[in-house]
């Protein structure tokens, strides 16, 4: 009877030991009772029916937010164990997402500009992409992006930004101002010839000045003022990252044009224009000549149909048809406090895609692609005539250079020099060797921290 009652306990243990072993999984957690499922490539693990969630912030127009909203919904709706939510700021962008990041409320993933890149880059806010482009399933790669977009989002060789898009530097022109001024062959039609050069854009805006009418508004900014320089084959900084404007005598050739012919009024600087008005505004109602600025004005002029408009770019001084020009970008970016990194790196890499810059610039976008491969969304409709121009600039631009974006404040610094140089009529040699020494000092106390 003993043998029997010990020999029914040890069946009951194993049965016990039995029943416990089918309820679990075999990964020792304690969680195996729970089924999971997968993201996809590069998507996270939930419980099954569970969503993960994600959020992902940027600044923008009404006319932007609308597509990234329609783009987010359909990204959801390929995923269906993704769910991302737009959080768009339009106001203070770079001061909310810092302080959001300062208290752990940041987006999982969200837009970046190059200065503020380098700031985030700086105190580790920010995944490091490089491995996941790496990896095999990631549907990006960097060789697929243009190379002189990377900017401030490259530190020694590692990645930890992506070009949404690109806007290259160009300049619009006035139709109807230009001829209206006796201006007989567009700019367009010069720079095939390979007659687009200064003197060619002194002399327009000499006969559009006579004509009573703006001939240019000139901007204030790196992508302006860097864009004329390397126009005349001049240097902004050198290799080393030194400000070398005023010893470049390239650059300081560019600085001397650009004050003369504001001074003849010919050039006018955009914070001298009628109060309230733009220049955009004013190209618009057909007063100015010429605007500089990226493919960001496409979808407010193509609105106007009565108003003729076409791009040129940047007139050179060199005796090439084209030189490098500014390309003002943005960059997606993985906060490294994601609890979703997976998840989220799906959501950006899907973004800056090929389909991704597709499904957002298509039907008159207000950027250039990054990407290679999809050209065909800046020339559709053949809008603007010469809209290719736009595609040549960035085969040959330039993001900022790290050399500035990379020195807090230093933007900043440089653009008020010279908006005090364009308003109160400085004396040029004076105020360039002022920037230079005090961008050199910043960059070298920069360094020395």
């Amino acid at each position: 009877m003993k043998k029997l009652k010990w020999s029914l306990l040890v069946l009951v243990l194993v049965a016990a030991a039995l029943l416990q072993a089918c309820g679990s999984s075999g990964n020792g957690n304690g969680e195996g009772n729970k089924e999971t499922s997968t993201g996809g490539e590069g998507g996270s693990t939930g419980t099954k029916g569970e969503k993960v969630k994600i959020k992902w912030a940027t600044w923008g127009n009404p006319g932007e937010l609308t597509r990234f909203q329609e783009f987010t919904k359909d990204f959801n709706a390929k995923h269906p164990d993704i769910e991302a939510e737009l959080i768009p700021i339009p106001g203070e962008y770079e001061q909310k997402i810092l302080t959001q990041l300062s208290g752990g409320t940041a987006p999982d993933i969200f837009y970046a500009g190059d200065a503020t890149i380098v700031k985030l880059i700086e105190n580790g806010s920010i995944e490091e992409l490089t491995p996941l482009m790496d990896s095999g399933g990631s549907v990006i790669k960097k060789d697929d992006f243009f190379q002189g977009l990377w900017g401030a989002a490259q530190r020694d060789g590692q990645i930890y930004g992506v070009m949404v898009d690109c806007n290259p530097m160009v300049l619009w022109y006035n139709k109807k101002v230009l001829k209206d001024a006796g201006i007989t062959e567009m700019p367009a039609e010069l720079q095939m010839k390979g007659e687009w050069t200064w003197e060619a854009f002194q002399m327009i805006t000499d006969k559009i000045k006579a004509s009573g009418k703006y001939g240019y508004v000139l901007d204030n900014g790196w992508a302006s003022t860097h864009s004329w320089v390397s126009s005349n084959g001049g240097k902004v900084y050198d290799e080393n990252g030194k400000y070398v404007a005023y010893t470049d005598q390239k650059a300081m050739e560019t600085f001397r044009f650009l004050y003369d012919n504001v001074q003849k009024k010919n050039f006018t600087f955009s914070g001298t224009l009628p109060k309230g008005q733009g220049g955009d505004a004013m190209f618009m109602s057909n007063q100015v000549g010429f605007v500089g600025a990226g493919r960001w004005y496409l979808p407010l002029f193509k609105k106007n149909e009565s108003l003729e408009f076409d791009v040129v770019s940047w007139p050179t001084n060199t005796g090439n048809k084209i030189e490098p020009a500014g390309i003002p970008t943005a960059y997606m970016v993985l906060n490294k406090a994601s609890k979703q990194k997976q998840a989220a790196y799906t959501f950006l890499s899907e973004f800056v895609s090929k389909e991704g810059q597709t499904y957002r610039l298509q039907g008159g976008g207000n950027a250039v692609p990054s990407i290679a491969g999809v050209d065909e969304v800046v020339k559709e409709g053949n809008l603007p005539e010469h809209a290719q121009l736009f595609l040549d600039a960035r085969e040959v631009g330039y993001a900022l250079t790290p050399f500035e974006a990379g020195i807090p404040g230093l933007s900043k610094d440089i653009d008020s020099r010279f908006e005090a140089l364009w308003l109160k009529n400085e004396d040029l040699d004076k105020t360039i060797k002022e920037i230079q020494d005090l961008a050199n000092k910043k960059i070298d106390e920069y360094k020395s921290k």
